[in-house]
C-alpha cells in the first residue's frame, strides 16, 4: 500500500498482520480523493477506525489541515504512528473505542473517514453520536466503506455509492443539505 498523491506520493505504508483489519485498495483511495480534491486543502478529518491510517495520512498528503486518528487496536496505533513518521505528517492520534473517542473528540470535521468491521454493526452507533455532537461541520461528509449494506445513517442523506470490486463507499452528508 502507498500513498497516491500529494507531498508524500509513491511512500510505502506499513499495514497491521492477520485478517483483523482490511485496508482501503489504492484504487480505493485514489477514487475517493479524486472527488474530494478541490475541497480536501485545509480541511479537519477523522480516520475513524483507522488501521494503518492509510485515508488520513493521504487526507494530510494532499494538504489536509489536521487529522485524528482513531483504532482500538495497540498494533494499528504503532503502525499508524510509524506510519505518520514515515511521511513526517502529524496527526492527534488515539487508541481507544470508536463511541469512546466519538463522545471526547471536540469541534467539527469537514471529512470523516469510516471503515469499521463491516458485520460490526458500529456504522449505527457512530452515525448517532456524530449527529448527537454534530461532530460532522455543516458541508462536512462522511465516506463510509461497506460491504454495499449500510444501516444507520437515516439522520443522513447520502450523496452517491460507488462499488469497487466487492467494496462499496458511500459519501453522506447532513440531512436537508443540498448539493451544488
Amino acid at each position: 500500500m502507498r500513498i497516491i498523491a500529494g507531498a508524500a506520493r509513491g511512500i510505502k505504508l506499513d499495514t497491521p498482520n492477520g485478517l483483523g483489519t482490511r485496508p482501503t485498495l489504492d484504487r480505493v483511495r485514489e477514487a475517493v480523493f479524486g472527488s474530494l480534491q478541490f475541497d480536501i486543502k485545509e480541511s479537519r478529518c477523522l480516520d475513524l477506525f483507522s488501521g494503518s491510517g492509510a485515508m488520513g495520512i493521504e487526507a494530510l498528503s494532499r494538504g489536509a489541515a489536521s487529522c485524528v486518528f482513531v483504532d482500538s487496536s495497540k498494533e494499528c496505533i504503532r503502525i499508524i504512528r510509524a506510519n505518520l513518521a514515515k511521511t513526517r505528517f502529524a496527526g492527534e492520534v488515539r487508541q481507544m473505542s470508536y463511541d469512546n473517542a466519538l463522545m471526547e473528540l471536540c469541534g467539527s470535521f469537514d471529512f470523516i473517514f469510516m471503515d469499521p468491521p463491516y458485520a460490526s454493526g458500529y456504522y449505527g452507533r457512530a452515525a448517532s453520536i456524530i449527529k448527537e455532537r454534530s461532530l460532522l461541520s455543516e458541508n462536512g461528509r462522511i465516506i463510509a466503506e461497506h460491504d454495499g449494506t449500510l444501516c444507520g445513517f437515516d439522520s443522513y442523506t447520502a450523496l452517491k455509492t460507488r462499488r469497487y470490486g466487492k467494496v462499496y463507499v458511500t459519501w453522506l452528508c447532513n440531512e436537508g443539505e443540498i448539493q451544488i
